[in-house]
């Protein structure tokens, strides 16, 4: 498969600036199980593995849980369990994570670490369309205002449409926290310029990004790490 993602360095258009903060700050304090993950997604799709989560986003989206003190937290899109692994090991032992992702194979190559790290036993893995899930739960009131925290790295086109939807699920206080939303950058290119392959997602990030920053349920905060990241915290 054809590497369909741009070359490494992400939004900063530089690999040594990248390898800098990786290197310095990062690496040494990733976990050996997330290491792990990371190492076996590499090998195993060695043309997707971008789509994991950076180990210096994993950090910074760990120590927002801990401050937040969080133990109820959902995630939107999987993929081979970084985000998932990162966030299991930031809850306290009786957290919980509902994780939703259409692919079990991609999941079940990250779950060995996960059981690894003893952290399995907090997570309840669905293999479903999110879109589908989110909605049964919005028509349930016991999942209504329940989660502390929502992590979403999915299918981008879908954004908005979740966005709607979590804001029902997430408790006032509560973060929700977009991935992507600068694009590799794409969202300031202009759309010609722009591979075609990664134009709806950039079309849809676009919408995502106006819409947050009227949204008057939410105070935002868009973050210049990984492939840009929007933590959003719901005020009403």
């Amino acid at each position: 498969m054809a590497n369909i993602f741009p070359a490494k360095g992400g939004i900063f258009k530089s690999e040594a600036l990248s390898k800098y903060i990786l290197n310095t700050s990062a690496y040494p304090r990733e976990h050996e199980q997330l290491k792990a993950i990371r190492e076996a997604t590499a090998q195993k799709y060695p043309n997707l593995s971008v789509m994991g989560v950076p180990v210096d986003e994993g950090q910074l989206l760990s120590m927002l849980l801990k401050l937040m003190k969080a133990k109820k937290t959902l995630e939107i899109g999987v993929f081979t369990g970084y985000s998932l692994l990162a966030t299991a090991l930031a809850l306290p032992d009786d957290g919980k994570i509902t994780a939703i992702d259409t692919s079990r194979e991609y999941y079940e190559v990250g779950l060995p670490f996960i059981k690894n790290a003893g952290m399995e036993h907090k997570i309840n893995f669905i293999e479903s369309d999110a879109i589908k899930v989110l909605s049964e739960m919005c028509s349930d009131e016991k999942h209504k205002e329940e989660f502390d925290f929502v992590f979403v790295d999915a299918d981008k086109t879908n954004y908005m449409k979740y966005h709607e939807l979590i804001k029902k699920l997430v408790k006032i206080g509560g973060v929700i926290a977009y991935d992507n939303t600068l694009w590799f950058g794409f969202v300031v290119e202009e759309e010609e310029h722009v591979p075609e392959h990664a134009r709806a997602s950039r079309k849809a990030l676009l919408e995502l990004n106006e819409n947050l920053a009227s949204d008057p349920c939410v105070e935002i905060s868009q973050i210049s790490i990984g492939d840009g990241l929007t933590i959003c915290r719901r005020v009403s």
